[in-house]
C-alpha cells in the first residue's frame, strides 16, 4: 500500500546567500509542498549553526501558516532540553489558535547532549558492523560523543541553558505538556492554572528518537507517533522502530503503532545530473561532522575544489551511502525499500541542493513518481 510523503526542512543558507534568503525559500518551499501533494511540511530546531535558519520552529511555522491553506505542520523537532513545557506548550496553542488542527508537535531530547556522552561511549564498546537487511544499507555508526563532550558545545550551552538550570527528563516535560494540554493544572489545594493560549489545543504530539533508547521506548509506551532518523542515524534506524514497536500501549489517540521514518534524498531528471547536484552534500555533511556546525550549502565548484582527507571520507562515508539519489524512479525504488524494510506507515523527506530550483524540482519529481 503507498504511503504518504511529508518533507522535512532546515531552512539552510547556501553559500553566497543570507538569512532573509532562506527563509524565504522555505516559505516558497512550503507553498509548492502544498501543490504537489506533500502530506505533512516540519521543520527542524538548530542552534549555533551558520548554514540553519530554522532555529525557533514554531516562530517559523507561523509564517508558513499563513502563506499554505490546508498541509499538516510541525516540528522536527522541539528540543526539550532548553525550554519548559509551558512555554512549548503556549506556543503551539498559539499556533493552534491562529490554525486551527494543522499542527504536529514534534519533542525531540536534543540539549540535554552532555549527559549522553557516558552511554554514547559504553554503545561504542559494541558497535555493529556495516550490514545489508534486505536491499536496506545500515551502516557502520558514527559516533557523536566527542562533539556532544567538546568545548563549543559547551560554550553553546552557556546560552541554551539558564545559569545552574537542570533541565528536566523527557518524560517529565511530557507529563507537565500533556497537563498543560488538557488544562486547567490543579494542586492538592484547589489552586489552578491554565496555558492560555494552549489549555485544549487540537495538537498531534510526536516524539522523534535517533535510536532503541529513552525517545523510542516512551513514545510507545505513551502510545505516541514516533519519527525514526534514517538521515541523521541511519546505523540505529532498525533498532529503534524496533524499541518503538515492542513498548507501544494503545492510547486514546492511537490504537496502534505509527512510524514515520526520515531519508536524505535528492531527484533529478536523470542519475547523472542528480549525482552533479549532490557533490556539495558530502562537505556539508563533513562541517557538521567536525562539530563546527553546519555551513551554508556549498556551490558545485565549491565542492569540486574541497580537498578532502582520509578522516573526512570517514567520518561522511554513512551519510553519503544512504542518500537516496538518481531519477524519479531510482529514488523511488530505493524510499520503497527503506519502506519495507521499516514497516514505515509515512516517509518524511529531506534535501538540500545549492540552487532553490534544483531543490523544488527534486521534491516536485519525486511526488509525481510516488505512488498515490
Amino acid at each position: 500500500m503507498p504511503v504518504p510523503l511529508s518533507i522535512l526542512d532546515l531552512a539552510p543558507l547556501v553559500s553566497g546567500g543570507d538569512v532573509r534568503d532562506a527563509l524565504r525559500r522555505t516559505l516558497d518551499l512550503a507553498r509548492r509542498a502544498e501543490q504537489s501533494g506533500y502530506h505533512r511540511y516540519w521543520v527542524a530546531e538548530h542552534h549555533f549553526t551558520p548554514g540553519v535558519a530554522s532555529s525557533q520552529p514554531a516562530l517559523l511555522l507561523g509564517q508558513i501558516a499563513a502563506v499554505t491553506d490546508h498541509i499538516r505542520l510541525g516540528s522536527g523537532a522541539v528540543q526539550t532540553g532548553f525550554q519548559t513545557g509551558l512555554s512549548i506548550v503556549e506556543q503551539f496553542g498559539l499556533l493552534d489558535a491562529l490554525y486551527p488542527g494543522r499542527f504536529d508537535l514534534g519533542l525531540g531530547r536534543s540539549g540535554q547532549a552532555r549527559k549522553e556522552v557516558e552511554r554514547l561511549l559504553q554503545e561504542e564498546k559494541k558497535e555493529q558492523e556495516e550490514r545489508v537487511v534486505d536491499g536496506l544499507l545500515i551502516p557502520k555508526p558514527f559516533s557523536w560523543a566527542p562533539i556532544f563532550a567538546s568545548r563549543r558545545t559547551e560554550l553553546a550551552g552557556r546560552f541554551l541553558h539558564q545559569p545552574g538550570a537542570d533541565p528536566l527528563g523527557l518524560s517529565e516535560v511530557l507529563d507537565q505538556i500533556e497537563a498543560l494540554l488538557a488544562g486547567p493544572v490543579v494542586d492538592d489545594d484547589g489552586n489552578a492554572v491554565t496555558a492560555t493560549p494552549g489549555a485544549g489545543a487540537d495538537l498531534q504530539v510526536w516524539l522523534l528518537g535517533s535510536s532503541g533508547g529513552e525517545s523510542a521506548r516512551t513514545a510507545g509506551a505513551r502510545g505516541l507517533p514516533f519519527a525514526a532518523n534514517y538521515h541523521v542515524a541511519p546505523a540505529k534506524v532498525l533498532e529503534a522502530v524496533e524499541a518503538y514497536r515492542e513498548s507501544f500501549v494503545p492510547s486514546a489517540g492511537l490504537a496502534e503503532p505509527y512510524v514515520m521514518v526520515s531519508a536524505d534524498v535528492l531527484v533529478a531528471e536523470d542519475d547523472a545530473t542528480a549525482r552533479q547536484l549532490a557533490k556539495p552534500f558530502a562537505v556539508w555533511v563533513r562541517s557538521i561532522r567536525s562539530g563546527l556546525g553546519a555551513v551554508p550549502f556549498p556551490s558545485i565548484e565549491e565542492a569540486e575544489a574541497y580537498e578532502w582527507t582520509d578522516l573526512d571520507r570517514q567520518i561522511v562515508a554513512d551519510r553519503v551511502a544512504t542518500r537516496f539519489v538518481g531519477s524519479p524512479r531510482t529514488v523511488t525504488e530505493r524510499l520503497r525499500t527503506l519502506q519495507r524494510v521499516t514497516g514505515a506507515d509515512e516517509l518524511l523527506v529531506t534535501t538540500m541542493t545549492h540552487d532553490h530550483a534544483d531543490r523544488v524540482r527534486s521534491f516536485e519529481l519525486l511526488a509525481k513518481e510516488w505512488p498515490a
